[in-house]
């Protein structure tokens, strides 16, 4: 049953300062369960302290998610919280706001259109396959199966993607390695200074912060030799037609208003925010989509009984990956993906700070408000799906599941709707349908307990192993 409306914010459940500050330390090594506690003894939303020092609202209403993000967004920013991640990946369209984000938003959004992401797919075909090849070629020599750590494969697969699909080159083993790791360290610092802020002062001691800062300049040093790279070559005498990809793309635009291409500081922010979300949301969601399949291998057979019929109906002659074409066909492995998706979203967690007073049914809402919208937990909701911890991915066919508006957000939602949904959805049903076309997957030891890292995204804690065994 809901919860009767609140007519006054002083009204809302509260969690001691005090109790906060003694959470805090637990709340930064394993979140996930303490805000599930809260959320289950005191209801939807709920008044505490981050860290024990800022206060903040944590909801998984869809009502006021929705009202936050969609109905009413103007009237809420990205917090000081995202936007000192600035610091770090500087201001693309992740951490940039307000007429300047949507200046910026318009000018890129074409390149993530429907018909580009089609041009896309066939790339993405082609990196899938190279990057399975070998993995076949194992299994083939070591009895017919082979054992991989999935973190560290998908975070590879996806990263080749990406970086192909932006900059049309092949970063070498040791920079996709050192990126991979630099964005980890650099995240994983960052949501400390948030989790625990009376660290700080012991942080800046430490040199911490400065020493973060040289990671993230070797990080865009790394990227901006290859946007250098690319404009010396556009701008050689007799230069060869340059590639069509994201990076070109980014150099070509023009705005509108002024007829001028973007800042060299610009190409390279939004160069490196479509590479870290690019890779990084497609990754995690994957290592979590085989962990799911191999504990529910009828799904994974009810996705291959589909790639069956789709090859069955082929003209004779075609082989090879699947084309875009053919993907709204085999719904089944995009339901898996998005499943997935609900069970562990990527962006867990999103943070929204009112910039004028506000009122949600009945709710006064005063100016500065911070809100943690605690999308993880939306998504588990009991009262808004059955059977909420369960891997089924049939709920989202036509005609099942009723959605509550709003109860489902692995994107995001309104205007900030991720510019790369459709990529990244096309991306992930790639590589499930090619990864259970080749292989089986298993636990060889049994079902690794798998403990989770909420970071800016949700990640597994370590890495876990599978077994793939070929068909």
């Amino acid at each position: 049953m809901m919860a009767e409306p609140v007519s006054n914010f002083a009204a809302l459940p509260r969690v001691p300062r005090w109790q906060s500050l003694l959470r805090s330390v637990a709340l930064a090594n394993d979140p996930l369960p303490i805000l599930d506690q809260t959320l289950a003894r005191f209801g939807d939303t709920v008044h505490l302290f981050i860290g024990g020092v800022q206060p903040s609202i944590l909801t998984r209403d869809p009502g006021l998610i929705q009202h936050i993000l969609q109905k009413n967004h103007r009237n809420y920013s990205k917090s000081k919280f995202t936007q000192g991640f600035a610091r770090y990946i500087g201001h693309g369209l992740l951490t940039n706001e307000g007429a300047d984000w949507l200046r910026q938003r318009r000018l890129i959004q074409p390149g993530f259109h429907r018909q580009r992401v089609a041009v896309l797919t066939g790339l993405m075909q082609q990196i899938i396959a190279e990057t399975l090849a070998p993995l076949v070629t194992q299994a083939q020599a070591g009895g017919g199966a082979v054992t991989v750590a999935v973190h560290e494969l998908m975070t590879q697969l996806t990263f080749r993607i990406i970086a192909r699909s932006v900059f049309s080159a092949n970063f070498a083993a040791a920079e996709l390695d050192r990126v991979a790791a630099l964005i980890t360290r650099i995240q994983a610092f960052y949501v400390r200074t948030i989790r625990q802020p009376y660290l700080n002062p012991w942080f800046r001691l430490r040199g911490q912060f400065r020493y973060h800062d040289q990671l993230t300049q070797e990080l865009r040093e790394l990227l901006g030799g290859y946007i250098a790279q690319r404009r010396r070559a556009n701008e050689a005498p007799n230069a060869p037609t340059p590639p069509d990809d994201l990076l070109q793309m980014l150099l070509d635009v023009r705005y509108e208003d002024t007829g001028l291409p973007m800042t060299d500081e610009q190409v390279l922010d939004e160069a490196l925010i479509l590479l870290i979300a690019g890779h990084e949301t497609s990754a995690n969601a994957l290592t979590w989509l085989l962990y799911l399949v191999g504990q529910y291998p009828a799904e994974a057979e009810s996705i291959r009984a589909e790639m069956a019929a789709v090859l069955a109906a082929r003209p004779s002659g075609q082989s090879g990956g699947f084309t875009f074409e053919e993907l709204p066909r085999l719904s089944r492995a995009l339901y898996a993906v998005q499943e997935a998706m609900r069970l562990y979203p990527p962006a867990w967690m999103v943070d929204r700070v009112a910039l004028a007073d506000d009122e949600y049914q009945g709710l006064r809402i005063p100016k500065g408000t911070l809100f943690s919208l605690y999308i993880y937990g939306l998504h588990h909701a009991p009262r808004h799906w059955q059977q909420p911890t369960e891997f089924r991915p049939l709920r989202f066919a036509p005609g099942q599941e009723p959605l509550v508006p709003g109860a489902y957000l692995p994107f995001g939602g309104g205007p900030r709707l991720c510019i790369g949904m459709q990529f990244a959805l096309t991306e992930m049903q790639l590589v499930t349908l090619e990864l259970l076309r080749h292989f089986a997957v298993e636990f060889p030891g049994g079902r690794p307990p798998v403990l989770t890292q909420p970071l800016i995204t949700l990640r597994p804690r370590g890495d876990f192993e599978v077994g793939l065994r070929l068909l």
